[in-house]
Parts: C-alpha cells; sequence; structure tokens
C-alpha cells in the first residue's frame, strides 16, 4: 500500500475527527491521479507556493480556507493531520521513506523524533528478534538492512546536533536494548543483537571525517570502559578472563570491525583499537580478536597454534587483519611496524609450532614473508631460518601450493646474507633441518604410535614428497629451465 492510500485513509480519519462532510470540501482532500498530489477540490493545494498564484487565485484560496486551518509550508498536507494521525501513518511507513520524510522540515523532523520514543515507535524501530536460531539467512540479512536504514534515519534526524550530542541522544535510545550493551547479553555468540548495532554505526558515521569517527571511537570506549577491559586481559594470562575476552571479540568484531565497505575504513577502526597499545599488546589483541576460537563455546583457543599443525582457516583472519594493515597508505603502519608485529604474534601465548608458522606467513604473502625473513637474517638467525624454510616447503606440500614459491623465497632470503660463509651456512642448514625432520617422522612411524588417522604416517609421506619437489625446483631454476 503506497502513501497516496495512506494519506486517503487518513482523509477519512480526518473527516470523522472534526465531524466535517467531505461532500462539501471544506477541507476535504482528493487525490489527483494526473499529478500525484493531495488537493483541495475548490483550492489549490497548501503546499503550493503563493507566488505562482495570480490574485484572484489567491483570494479564492484565502476564502476557502478555514480561520483554524492556518497556512503552514512546513507541514504542507500533514497540517491538517492530528498527531495521532500522524503517527498513525507512521506506522505503516517504512524506515527508508520515514527517513526520507525527515529532511522535509524541522517540524516533521521533530515529529519524527517524538514517534521514536513513544511506545510505538519504539517497536517499530527496534526489533529485537536476535536470538532465533532457525532464522534463514535472509531474515537476518533483513533484519541488518532495517538497523542499516536506522542508522540512516538517526543520522538525519540529528543532522544539526553537535557530534556528542547526536551520539549521546543515540546512546539513550540504545540503553534500552539490552543485546547492545557490552553485559547486556546472556548469549553474545549466538546474538544478531552487536552486528545490528555495528551497520546502524557504519551507516551513521558513514562520510564523516577521521577527526569524527574518532570522537565516535572515544565514546564507545567512555561507555563501554573498553580500554580498561582489554587492560585487565592483557595483564593476565591468556585465558585467565574466558567471559571477558569473548565479550571483548564479539563487541570489536560486530559492532568496530566487521560491516565497513571500504578498506580504509576497516583500517582506521582497527587502528584505534590497536595503536594505543606496545607491539606485544597488539599482537595479543590481534590474536583475541581474530585467532581460532573454539566451536563449542566460541572462548579463544590460546593452545591451538602451539599443540600442533592447525588448518588454514583458523589463520585466515589472523592473516588478513595483518595484511589490512600492511596495506594501508596511513603513516601509522610501517613495513617494521609489521614484521614486529608478526613476530610477537609468532610466540602468543607461547612459541607457535612451525608449521603454523609457515601457513601464517604463507597467507600473509610475499610483501610481509620476505621482509619478516629478511629482518632474521639481518640478524644472522640461519638456523631457524632454514627450519623456517623447510616449514614453508612442507606446507607447499601439504596445502598444494606453488613449490617453486618457497624455492625463490629462499633464495631471495639467501641473498641478505652478507658473506659467503653465512650463505653456506644457510643453505647446509636447510638440508640439515630436511634430514633431521625426516629421521625424527620415521622414528614415529617405526615406533608403532599410530593414531586412528595415521597421522605420523602422512607426515612422513609429506615431509618425503616436499623435500623431493623442493630440489626438483632447485634443478629447474639451476639449469634455467621451466616445467
Amino acid at each position: 500500500m503506497g502513501i497516496k492510500d495512506y494519506l486517503m485513509q487518513c482523509n477519512e480519519y480526518l473527516s470523522n475527527f472534526w465531524g466535517i462532510n467531505n461532500e462539501k470540501n471544506e477541507i476535504g482532500f482528493r487525490m489527483d491521479p494526473s499529478t500525484s498530489t493531495m488537493q483541495g477540490e475548490k483550492s489549490a493545494s497548501p503546499t503550493r507556493n503563493n507566488s505562482t498564484l495570480s490574485p484572484n487565485e489567491k483570494q479564492n484560496c484565502s476564502n476557502a480556507m478555514p480561520t483554524y486551518f492556518s497556512f503552514m509550508p512546513t507541514l504542507g498536507d500533514f497540517k491538517g493531520f492530528p498527531l495521532e494521525i500522524f503517527e498513525f501513518m507512521l506506522g505503516y511507513l517504512s524506515v527508508k521513506d520515514i527517513s526520507m520524510m525527515s529532511m522535509v522540515s524541522k517540524i516533521i523532523r521533530d515529529r519524527i523524533i517524538n514517534y521514536i520514543s513513544t511506545p510505538s515507535g519504539n517497536r517499530k524501530f527496534f526489533p529485537q528478534d536476535f536470538h532465533n536460531q532457525d532464522q534463514s539467512d535472509s531474515a537476518k540479512s533483513s533484519i541488518l538492512q532495517h538497523y542499516s536504514s536506522l542508522g540512516l534515519l538517526f543520522k538525519r534526524c540529528t543532522l544539526l546536533l553537535p557530534t556528542k550530542e547526536r551520539l549521546k541522544y543515540i546512546y539513550k535510545r540504545f540503553l534500552e536494548i539490552p543485546c547492545f550493551q557490552f553485559y547486556g547479553c546472556a548469549d553474545p555468540l549466538h546474538c544478531l543483537g552487536l552486528q545490528c548495532y555495528g551497520v546502524f554505526l557504519q551507516t551513521v558515521t558513514a562520510g564523516w571525517d577521521e577527526d569524527e569517527c574518532e570522537r565516535v571511537f572515544n565514546f564507545l570506549c567512555d561507555v563501554t570502559s573498553l580500554p580498561q577491559r582489554i587492560q585487565r586481559v592483557v595483564s593476565s594470562k591468556p585465558g585467565r578472563f574466558r567471559k571477558l575476552e569473548l565479550r571483548i571479540r564479539t563487541f570489536c568484531r560486530g559492532v568496530l570491525l566487521k560491516h565497513w565497505i571500504l578498506q580504509s575504513d576497516s583500517v582506521f577502526w582497527l587502528t584505534c583499537i590497536l595503536k594505543p597499545w606496545p607491539s606485544v599488546i597488539q599482537a595479543r589483541l590481534l590474536y583475541l580478536m581474530f585467532g581460532p576460537a573454539s566451536t563449542e563455546d566460541g572462548n579463544v583457543d590460546w593452545r591451538n597454534m602451539i599443540q600442533g599443525p592447525t588448518d588454514e582457516n583458523n589463520l585466515k583472519e589472523l592473516a588478513d587483519a595483518v595484511k589490512l594493515l600492511y596495506d594501508t597508505e596511513k603513516d601509522e603502519w610501517l613495513a617494521n611496524d609489521i614484521v614486529s608485529l608478526v613476530d610477537e604474534l609468532a610466540v602468543i601465548p607461547q612459541e607457535w609450532h612451525l608449521e603454523n608458522s609457515a601457513r601464517f606467513l604463507i597467507l600473509c604473502g610475499n610483501n610481509i614473508c620476505f621482509p619478516f625473513m629478511a629482518s632474521k637474517a639481518v640478524d644472522g638467525r640461519a638456523i631457524e631460518l632454514a627450519r623456517l624454510v623447510v616449514f614453508l616447503a612442507l606446507v607447499c606440500e601439504k596445502d598444494l601450493y606453488c613449490m617453486g614459491w618457497s624455492v625463490k623465497m629462499m633464495q631471495k632470503v639467501c641473498n641478505v646474507f652478507s658473506s659467503t660463509t653465512e650463505k653456506n651456512v644457510f643453505l647446509q642448514s636447510i638440508e640439515n633441518a630436511f634430514a633431521q625432520m625426516i629421521m625424527d617422522a620415521l622414528q614415529l612411524v617405526i615406533s608403532g604410535e599410530h593414531d586412528e588417522e595415521e597421522t605420523s604416517f602422512l607426515n612422513l609421506f609429506h615431509l618425503v614428497n616436499a623435500q623431493a619437489n623442493f630440489h626438483k625446483e632447485i634443478l629447474y631454476l639451476t639449469m634455467n629451465y621451466e616445467e
């Protein structure tokens, strides 16, 4: 049903409200099909500019208007609507339509703001079906879209207010929604509330400059005590405050990080979270927000990286976050900062299994992998680098990456060493690492310590193939031959 139909319905209510006979056309409205506007049958529309009327038309118009129906151009045809009828009509309009109406005039905007505060407005604008596990993806998408449209409505309704006052008004409305609060939801892992908050925030701040967005971040930090909560977590051993870690993870991801369209926006909000802290805390926060989590309770899995090899899915979001920071054109994140960040990540909460470090570097890409390895070469850590190269080859073999990539990476790193002796030590260490790892894997197979998945045998199989294919690529490179 369109707005024309709503207005014609409202005309019937108006007639009953005032007891006026529409047939006399004193204030009756009709819909002109040719112009799609509301007009009196004997006079021009009240929204029409008087300067376009002839003197006779002006006289007729003024005579036709009752004295109690004073002209108010900012309300137009809505001048004749009692507040109850106006709010009744808003109840049938979509949030997008109401958002458009809010730009018509200050009076209409004020009426809409008042309607938002009413019980009927609260029910219309703030649906809280955040925990329906049976919802389809389209239903969840519809709820998110609703809050995105609501963000545009609030943005327009608070347009003339200073940023701080806008935020206070929004926060006051959101206080009534438990799932929008840091500790308000009993089941944050399965709640759609913080995501709705996030799309709302994304719409409200779209187009704002960074200074204004920083005020938004500071305001959110004040009302949620986010820095203090982070301080409590990072001052303790990983996993000690599991529930608080989960709250920080879901809040930062759902509200601050997840819904941005532009990469620059994502970098800005991630930088706001990380930059106040030293690099060791930045690395821990990155792991907390993007690292692997338990599929059962959502808690951060701090042991995942150190117990044994993990799959690519547990590393991808973490690698994407690091790449996001590296790819930014801002001065906040230099190449050395990223190398330090990766170095700190690889020992949280303890030193990672080398296969996980290798897989993580591959996911981060050449622009991060090479500077990271080159920094170790400059520091003379040839043996450590050699083992890492072997695991790069192993991951390429397991995950079906191009083995030639690992050989070229080894070649580039080798050229970083300043002396021939260092290069020879590095290359010899690679061969020794291959031999030692194969012998260790073979020993496990011979000992008979097998699990149901035959992990030890498969690991030996992949190691032997990795060594063979690695050396094959070296031969191709030496002979200047392309397969």
